[in-house]
């Protein structure tokens, strides 16, 4: 089956979570299907969802007859565990010939070019591709079709199709994200649940409150955003020239999803007998009646603001079927004695032989912290491509004021998160004129490797890169990055097994307040439209930081310089009490996230962290006489096993 328009093949894409669900799909109106298998894939979290392999060959052999597709979900994180299993599963994938895989971790087309296998690989949406360069530097490396990120408007993908001739894919019906795909952290960091390796507990619909300035505002569920519905939109949608219009649901039941696929499908096919006279509207009211939120166009046709928040019962953290809660706001974890302990134990057992004192890197926000972390002779001074206001970007100037003061400190020139064309050619523009007095460049996205790899500056990758696995790694260090920055959100296991076995430099976060969440979506938004309620101070932030407000915690959320919001720990990360081990794993730098901090604050941090590498750290207390400037110490990620 194929449908086209001026000879353009258009093609709706349905989910299936279960076998039986599959059987009904596969026969309603949709062009091809995708759905998960046994193994590494985004939706783990249901008990007897996905298909085994007995039943992704009968289903392949079904949509085969019907000539439909099938696209089969690889599409989580990999840890050094799975590695393994990845391998036989990709085995016994190229063998049954599914259409294509929609894969995240970079891992898999390390495996699919070392194993000489023939699968064709889709980029999932958790690769989050925002930039022609992505687009490019997948095409590269043999992906065949992206699916782009869900904040990417239809004339910046229609743009991004018609230069790089790769097919794309976009969502068109279902739940969505608040935050950029694979730029939320929040999940792993609260329950050790990684939202990257398909184990999401949705802290996105907790019931929340702003407060900004001294006063609370009822912003209710300020992150959780309503369903996609383009149902209106498919002339637009076909104009644009997307290959893939991609319906979310692979937790829906069967019937919605029957309904959903029909009523798609038969608007497109109305569309193409007739465009001039297609009525937009046929199926609208009974899809609004049978929505399981309400809906909105999200970012097809520019930023949304608040119109794409949702107040429905269903929005908020229940499951959209039964009423049950997926998880209700929960603390960070305090840091604790034994925990470290633990962790100290088993760091130490992956000790190598060859001890390495690992340098310092400081990521820093302004000017003043700059000159600080001159000053205290830090290794690596990082100054960011998103930088948080009311601090204003570093200029030309200051870079070269940093470069005549840097002695033997490394100066590092950040990228920023998301990357739109206007920066790369702002980047391109700085970097190619007269040489900058900087050593190298904080690498955040892949298109920016591909553009920036010839300009003679090294290159480390970023935190959010989210290199899990040393397959992962060996790709990135071969596309040219000199140093890769672990996963944040490794638990205490992966992080061992990786990094003791890992033989590139790594550097790993360990002290400050990282970004938890990453979003387009604007939360400050919510004290510009709406009354105040209260009046409440925050407790360990000023009162200018916006705070998203639980009975558990606040979380700070700071807004860079083009407007996108960066949700942050409400506790400080702390990994003091185990660089003696870090040292044993060989890491080559330890990282401070300076950001938030005072000078006064960041001098006594960056002097323990300077005292813990070189052995000179007051051994009687767990952290030397440090205290915290937040609401406490947690260690994230690496609480949980």
């Amino acid at each position: 089956m194929a449908r086209y328009f001026n000879g353009k093949e258009i093609e709706l894409l349905a989910p299936a979570g279960t076998f039986e669900i599959f059987k009904e799909v596969v026969q309603s109106g949709c062009d091809a299907v995708y759905f998960g298998g046994p193994v590494l894939n985004m939706r783990m979290m249901r008990k007897g969802y996905n298909l085994s392999h007995e039943e992704i060959i009968e289903a392949l052999a079904i949509a085969h007859s019907l000539d439909k597709k099938v696209y089969i979900t690889v599409n989580n994180l990999f840890s050094e565990d799975d590695v393994e299993e990845a391998r036989e599963y990709l085995r016994f994938l190229d063998g049954v010939h599914p259409d294509a895989l929609i894969v995240q971790d970079m891992a898999v087309l390390e495996l699919i070019r070392e194993m000489e296998l023939t699968l064709p690989v889709h980029a999932s949406v958790m690769m989050n591709v925002h930039n022609l360069e992505m687009v490019y530097a997948l095409r590269d490396l043999g992906v065949s079709r992206v699916v782009t990120s869900r904040e990417m408007d239809l004339q910046t993908a229609k743009l991004l199709g018609q230069r790089s001739g790769m097919e794309l894919e976009y969502f068109i019906h279902g739940d969505m994200c608040s935050v950029h795909g694979a730029n939320c952290y929040f999940s792993s960091q609260v329950f050790g649940m990684s939202s990257n390796r398909g184990k999401c507990m949705k802290p996105c619909r907790w019931d929340y409150r702003i407060k900004k300035d001294g006063y609370v505002f009822p912003a209710e569920y300020p992150l959780a955003v309503k369903d996609m519905f383009m149902y209106e939109h498919l002339p637009e949608l076909i104009e644009s020239g997307i290959t893939s219009f991609k319906i979310e649901g692979r937790m829906r039941d069967k019937e919605f999803m029957v309904m959903l696929a029909n009523s798609y499908g038969e608007a497109i096919d109305r569309y193409i007998e007739d465009p001039i006279g297609f009525d937009r509207t046929v199926d609208t009211k009974m899809l609004h009646q049978n929505r399981k939120r309400d809906f909105s166009t999200a970012y097809a046709f520019g930023k949304p603001g608040l119109a794409n928040i949702n107040r429905r019962y269903e929005g908020t953290g229940k499951f959209y079927s039964t009423g049950k809660v997926f998880s209700t706001p929960t603390a960070e974890r305090e840091l604790s004695a034994d925990r470290v302990m633990q962790l100290r134990e088993r760091l130490a057992e992956g000790r190598r032989s060859e001890q390495s004192k690992p340098e310092l890197a400081v990521r820093v926000n302004n000017m003043e912290q700059a000159r600080l972390v001159l000053e205290l002779g830090v290794d690596h001074l990082y100054l960011p491509g998103d930088v948080f206001e009311p601090d204003r970007p570093f200029t030309k100037q200051d870079i070269k004021e940093l470069g005549a003061l840097k002695g033997k400190t490394k100066l590092y020139l950040g990228m920023p998160r998301m990357m739109t064309e206007l920066h790369f050619d702002q980047y391109d523009h700085l970097l190619s004129g007269e040489r900058l007095p900087i050593d190298g460049l904080l690498i955040t996205n892949l298109g920016a490797i591909r553009r920036f790899a010839q300009t003679g500056y090294p290159m480390i990758g970023d935190a959010n890169l989210n290199v899990y696995n040393h397959l992962s790694a060996g790709l990135y260090a071969g596309l040219g990055l000199a140093k890769l920055t672990v996963s944040p959100e490794m638990t205490m296991e992966h992080f061992a097994s990786f990094t003791s076995g890992c033989e590139l430099p790594l550097e790993v976060v360990v002290h400050g307040t990282p970004a938890l969440m990453y979003m387009e979506h604007d939360l400050f938004e919510n004290t510009e439209v709406m009354e105040p309620i209260g009046e409440e101070d925050n407790l360990y932030v000023s009162n200018e930081v916006l705070v998203l407000k639980t009975d558990k915690g606040e979380n700070p959320v700071y807004r860079d310089q083009y407007g996108r919001c960066h949700l942050l720990f409400s506790k400080e990360l702390c990994y003091l009490p185990m660089v003696e081990e870090m040292k044993g794993l060989g890491i080559a730098s330890l990282r401070i996230e300076g950001a938030t901090y005072s000078v006064e604050e960041l001098r006594g941090i960056i002097k323990a962290y300077q005292a813990a590498i070189n052995g000179s750290l007051e051994k009687e207390e767990l952290l030397g006489g440090l205290k915290p400037v937040y609401a406490g110490y947690t260690l994230g990620s690496l609480q949980f096993n």
